[in-house]
């Protein structure tokens, strides 16, 4: 079969205007990446991302977000921490086992940086309020660890006609991808019908630092999208096997089938 590569988008937030926006002794080192610059960051800067789940992939893509200068970050998860999340919910900490996890991992991306805006959702993410929620962000990065969640937040970002940066992980693989459905294939178009899930982290275990492979990759792509930068992987899947240490790319197209690619919770 042949795929037709997708557009790239453009850069997705506007930069900000006016006086600086940004601590320039704290983002330095990207400010000197080539074609980032000031343009780059100011859009940084301006962008307002939502992360769907405050577990292991947002642990990790929220604090690179905000250290990257993200303006608002935006946290949607209606569960608390538990001790057996710390292993792999990095931005958690033994005290603050039992406190829901918006607040645990909204105080550490505040002690990271002051500069940055978080916004505390402590909901669970329905179809009565995903449109009210999304109504005021640029981006979403799905990091939820179950099928209807995924598919509601790629009805809610379609009908809004936002990107969703999605990653999934178990045991010891992981795939990300970018569903933006005026550029390419989105989640259901991956997965039209929900495969029979896997174990889940409690009952079939998870690598750690898997979470924090999978995690950075969110925020990598995120930030691609933001600034404009690089090609996305909108229409690709990108699989990662951490034993053999190997990736894998999938293209896919909407009504694809996703069997090819996998399942992951």
């Amino acid at each position: 079969m042949h795929f037709q590569k997708a557009a790239r988008p453009g850069p997705l937030v506007a930069p900000v205007a006016g006086p600086q926006p940004y601590d320039w002794t704290r983002v330095s080192r990207q400010l000197v990446l080539p074609e980032f610059g000031d343009e780059a960051q100011r859009r940084v800067a301006g962008a307002r991302v939502l992360i769907v789940g405050a577990g292991g992939l947002g642990c990790t893509c929220a604090p690179l977000l905000a250290g990257a200068g993200v303006g608002t970050i935006g946290l949607v998860d209606d569960d608390i921490v538990e001790l057996s999340n710390l292993h792999r919910q990095v931005a958690h900490r033994t005290a603050t086992v039992g406190r829901p996890k918006v607040d645990s991992l909204a105080e550490a991306l505040e002690a990271l940086n002051p500069d940055v805006q978080v916004n505390r959702h402590q909901v669970r993410l329905t179809s009565s309020n995903a449109a009210e929620l999304f109504a005021g962000y640029d981006l979403v990065i799905d990091g939820s660890d179950n099928f209807d969640t995924r598919y509601l937040t790629d009805d809610a970002a379609r009908l809004q006609g936002l990107p969703v940066v999605w990653g999934a992980i178990q045991q010891y693989s992981g795939q990300l991808s970018v569903a933006w459905h005026r550029y390419g294939a989105g989640y259901r178009d991956v997965f039209p019908e929900a495969p029979v899930a896997g174990m889940d982290c409690a009952g079939g275990g998870v690598l750690p630092s898997l979470c924090g492979t999978i995690g950075s990759l969110l925020a990598t792509e995120a930030l691609k999208l933001i600034t404009g930068l690089g090609d996305p992987l909108i229409g690709r899947v990108l699989v990662y096997e951490a034993l053999h240490a190997r990736m894998q790319e999938v293209q896919v197209q909407p009504h694809d089938l996703g069997e090819r690619v996998g399942a992951h919770v």
